[in-house]
């Protein structure tokens, strides 16, 4: 494979994309208007998940602890799966990583506060005061506004007595003290960055199937380009574009106020995670190239891989179904948003678990789809 011959095409590619308004629109135009559109005017996430995951550190260790029962009554609800931890450190870290929705620590002083309670229910100078500190999961808008009201319905059933509204009991969500208050934004940001991407499909099925039909493939095969280099060139091409799509979608979405407190290695491998993205984005391209037998049809095909991703896979899952949302894990996009909102909004580090294996299957996945979308292709027309 000579580097000069791939160089020759990634040329000729980005040079054929630079010059069709269409093509212009979808990959940048559209990716620019629609962030916008969103980051401007969308208030929130419709609806969401019927059981929430909960961490639960349990500090009280009285001889006769009314934890037990707090536990007990949480679990009744059916809207609460609990995990129990044995400190807050471990809870934490499977908090930053999006297995669990929300950390709730009991003080040790849970017990003596409701007996205190019990015992002069209607005399609050002689209540002893527990807080409970609660973690709530920054990745999720859906966890964020509905636990809270859960937990705190359950506390005050407990202390539910003919008397005074106050209770010795006090939830204070301890993740939610900051300086900057999280936005319905933000919650969309991850996804806006695979939404963008995924369009490279349609592009991409235009692209090969309009080479074919005007006579260029036929060209192409007469030169000394060997079908390596001229799927590196593709390849190169529209991983370049993609990284000009995120880069544009990081710019617009930046100035509307998204500003994640993340290091420049986080910034480095979310652009890593987009390229490597839109490597299936080309594979499937290449497949829809595969069956349409001309440009136009190619647009009507990409649909079938464009609209899984986009509606299982970007933002706009996380308001679907308990059951769609499963379905998107069998989604390339998933992963990418997954990790991306583990990276930006939990704080977890590329080096956890859960961002490493999203990496890890998007990369086998995304791979595995180019080498199909190659096969498919070069063995149908013989590139």
């Amino acid at each position: 494979m000579k580097a000069q011959r791939v160089l020759a095409l990634t040329k000729k590619e980005l040079k054929k994309t630079v010059r069709e308004p269409a093509a212009l629109f979808m990959i940048f135009l559209f990716p620019v208007v629609f962030v916008f559109a969103f980051g401007a005017s969308f208030g929130g996430v419709a609806s969401g998940q019927t059981v929430y995951d909960i961490g639960v550190v349990n500090a009280d260790a009285s001889a006769n602890p009314s934890s037990q029962l707090l536990l007990n009554t949480l679990t009744d609800t059916k809207i609460l799966n609990l995990h129990v931890y044995a400190d807050n450190q471990t809870a934490q870290t499977d908090l930053s990583q999006g297995k669990i929705q929300a950390v709730m620590i009991i003080p040790s002083s849970f017990s003596q506060s409701l007996t205190s309670y019990q015992a002069a229910p209607n005399n609050p100078d002689q209540w002893v005061t527990a807080t409970i500190p609660l973690y709530l999961d920054k990745g999720s808008l859906v966890a964020t506004q509905a636990i809270p009201p859960i937990l705190q319905q359950v506390l005050s059933g407990m202390t539910s007595q003919s008397g005074p509204t106050q209770s010795p009991l006090r939830l204070e969500t301890a993740s939610l003290v900051e300086v900057k208050t999280v936005s319905a934004l933000d919650f969309m940001v991850p996804g806006m960055f695979t939404f963008a991407s995924i369009f490279l499909i349609m592009i991409v099925g235009q692209s090969f199937a309009q080479d074919r039909e005007n006579g260029m493939m036929k060209r192409i095969r007469i030169t000394p380009t060997s079908s390596t280099e001229f799927m590196a060139s593709q390849v190169i091409s529209y991983m370049g574009i993609a990284l000009i799509q995120a880069a544009l979608v990081f710019a617009i979405t930046y100035a509307l106020g998204f500003q994640p407190n993340v290091g420049v290695p986080a910034y480095v491998f979310a652009f890593v995670l987009v390229l490597v993205f839109s490597l299936s984005n080309v594979g499937f391209g290449l497949i829809t190239a595969t069956i349409a037998k001309s440009s136009g049809a190619a647009t009507g095909l990409s649909f079938l891989f464009v609209l899984p991703q986009l509606f299982l896979g970007t933002f706009v899952g996380a308001s679907l179904s308990s059951a769609a949302q499963v379905a998107g894990k069998f989604v390339p996009s998933y992963y990418v948003t997954d990790a991306l909102t583990s990276l930006f909004l939990r704080g977890a580090a590329i080096t956890s678990p859960t961002i490493l294996l999203d990496f890890a299957v998007l990369s086998v996945s995304c791979v595995a789809i180019l080498a199909v979308g190659i096969a498919l292709y070069a063995k149908y027309y013989k590139i």
